[in-house]
């Protein structure tokens, strides 16, 4: 029988009542701190999108088109969080090769004729009623569940089974399959991702260190070579490397990032006022909407607002660890930290390349930015958390 080193072994917390034999028992454990903080943030974000595009018609107008459609998106997210924590999530660990090979091929169904193309990736579905899918998104959730159900086996004892080289090689290519058919759409941001959702469960798994440094090395040079190839249309590769240029002011990526920096730079302290945004209602920033939201969160609520935003992630990011210490085995650990890595990343790297530190990637801001199929896949994400948390007990 194989054994682990007890460093890789991952406490678990007693049982403290038997849940098994009550289906209603779970829902009695809901973490509603994180379940507030996340509507919270999603009220924000509506508000911001509804200031960001009230006035598109015109000055004299509102037109409530992106705050009806986002409350839909909400209203639509709020049902599959509730969904995704429904389901024990050790029937997810046996349904996770089947929702994998679901992922895949609509990662590859995307990139026929099946897809469409906007803004020269061929990354989403167009619906009926102008509604648009986009896989990629769901993506996240599959790998995250596949990964955790293959790094989460444990041995008899309830210890980890150990991560040698082969074991991280198949973890690995679980994880570099659905990243290279993103990245033949192209979607470089969302391949990052992917990337930060791997080296993260890997990390928690018991992966030793001289592995995740070659992982981090095999990262970088993915997408070095990404950038250096013909994957990549000229206007993407600008805006991945407008950030250590910000000067480019005549450059379209340049003339962005400087409009994005000078809104939130104007917001001072307490802001301009919601609605009151100049830079907002005068549409200079590019995508404010979606990939560039935080620029009206800045403007508008200055300092302060932003701060407080930015505090309202902190309580998702420290209930989510929460849930994957406190959670009752290895696979629900692991599910939580992909949950976890993949929401650091996403504001992280949102929020930065506003301001000019990190690369415009298109990564948009969980829960606040416009957009049905990232805000359905991070409601989602916290549904699984819940799922986690909920029967910690059981």
């Amino acid at each position: 029988m194989a054994t682990a080193s007890p460093s890789s072994a991952l406490p678990r917390r007693p049982a403290l009542t038997n849940v098994d034999h009550d289906p209603g028992a779970a829902w009695r454990h809901v973490d509603w701190i994180l379940v507030v903080a996340v509507a919270a943030i999603a009220g924000v974000g509506a508000l911001m999108i509804f200031s960001a595009t009230k006035g598109r018609r015109g000055a004299d107008t509102v037109d409530p088109f992106f705050l009806e459609r986002q409350g839909l998106y909400v209203v639509i997210g709020l049902g599959v969080m509730a969904f995704t924590a429904a389901i024990d999530y050790r029937r997810l660990r046996e349904l996770a090769p089947f929702i994998y090979a679901s992922m895949l091929f609509l990662l590859f169904a995307v990139l026929t004729p099946l897809g469409s193309n906007r803004r020269g990736a061929q990354a989403w579905f167009t619906l009926p009623s102008g509604f648009q899918l986009q896989p990629s998104e769901f993506a996240k959730l599959g790998v995250i569940i596949m990964l955790a159900s293959y790094c989460g086996v444990s041995t008899s004892s309830g210890e980890l089974l150990p991560m040698g080289p082969r074991r991280i090689a198949k973890a690995l290519a679980l994880a570099i399959v659905p990243l290279v058919l993103i990245l033949l759409q192209p979607d470089l941001g969302t391949a990052l991702v992917f990337g930060a959702v791997t080296v993260a469960v890997l990390s928690v798994s018991g992966t030793q260190g001289r592995y995740l440094l070659l992982l981090a090395v095999l990262v970088v040079g993915i997408s070095a070579g990404v950038l250096r190839s013909g994957v990549l249309q000229d206007y993407q590769k600008d805006r991945l490397t407008t950030f250590l240029d910000p000067t480019r002011a005549t450059d379209k990526a340049g003339f962005n990032l400087n409009q994005s920096k000078i809104a939130i730079g104007s917001g001072g302290l307490v802001g301009k006022g919601i609605f009151e945004g100049t830079q907002t209602k005068l549409r200079y920033v590019p995508e404010q909407h979606t990939d560039f939201i935080f620029s009206v969160v800045g403007e508008e609520t200055g300092l302060l607002g932003s701060s407080l935003l930015l505090a309202l992630f902190g309580v998702v990011m420290w209930r989510t660890w929460r849930a994957a210490v406190m959670a009752n085995d290895s696979v629900g650990t692991l599910m939580c930290v992909g949950v976890l890595a993949m929401l650091c990343f996403q504001v992280f790297e949102n929020v930065g390349m506003t301001m000019g530190i990190m690369p415009i990637t298109g990564i948009t801001l969980p829960f606040v930015s416009f957009g049905g199929s990232s805000t359905l896949a991070c409601f989602g994400a916290v549904g699984l958390v819940l799922n986690v948390h909920m029967r910690r007990f059981s």
